[in-house]
């Protein structure tokens, strides 16, 4: 049995003043921390963020099929390379740290390794840290209110096609969308035909140099966004201050 810990530790949407100050001392903390890269080898946002926080010595870039959603065999061979090496630093180092934009509970690609190490290191302790949301960063940078009173909140990732957003649209409460700029227009389609589209705003890149945050009325034609785009759609509001109390 293994007594090694493998910590998914959420970074945030890319901001690095979006660390927690738990989530910066867990990444200095490790003897190694794990970053995801996508074989093009370009620094990822997960990386960027860690290495104001630790010395590159210290980070090791793992390579995880992070666009790959259609060859299943390519996918599952990556995943299991990557589990493979980190299971390989679990037992050289006893405790690895993994960085992952966002929350490492909330579609995080932590959630698959942490399922195969456990496999292949029985006994690792696996913990999180969580880490701010590009929702709740898009929120706060927009001026979006995510949820009043007893008004729900649905997150969609449009991966799962635009008719979920359709159905979540049509629905009550706040509506965010993850992962949509290859079907940006499709998303604004959504809007419109479900009334939703005059107070919606979408953003990309948050916290970063290139960030962009705009009215969702302007999505049509644009042609495709940066697939990390995050939209907010509030709940319709007509019931004055505390109108849903």
């Amino acid at each position: 049995m293994s007594n090694s810990r493998l910590i998914g530790v959420g970074v945030g949407p890319g901001d690095p003043e979006l660390v927690t100050v738990k989530g910066v001392n867990c990444l200095r903390a490790a003897d190694v921390v794990v970053v995801p890269v996508m074989d093009g080898g370009e620094l990822g946002r997960a990386e960027a963020t860690v290495l104001h926080y630790v010395g590159a010595e210290k980070v090791v870039r793992v390579v995880f099929a992070l666009n790959e959603r259609s060859d299943r065999g390519r996918r599952e061979a990556a995943w299991d390379a990557a589990g493979a090496r980190v299971a390989e630093l679990l037992r050289a180092h006893g405790t690895v740290a993994f960085a992952t934009i966002g929350d490492p509970n909330v579609y995080s690609t932590f959630t698959y390794l942490a399922q195969t190490i456990e496999r292949l290191v029985p006994g690792t302790v696996v913990e999180t840290v969580p880490g701010i949301t590009a929702m709740q960063d898009l929120a706060s940078r927009s001026g979006a209110v995510l949820t009043e009173g007893t008004e729900p909140l649905t997150l969609v990732p449009v991966t799962a096609g635009a008719g979920v957003l359709k159905d979540a649209l049509n629905g009550p409460g706040t509506v965010v969308a993850y992962k949509f700029g290859r079907l940006a227009e499709e998303v604004a389609a959504a809007l419109r035909e479900t009334g939703r589209v005059d107070d919606a705003v979408w953003g990309s890149a948050l916290g970063l140099p290139e960030e962009s945050i705009r009215p969702a009325a302007e999505l049509d034609g644009g042609g495709p966004l940066p697939y990390l785009s995050t939209l907010i759609a509030p709940a319709r509001r007509d019931g004055g201050r505390g109108g849903k109390l």
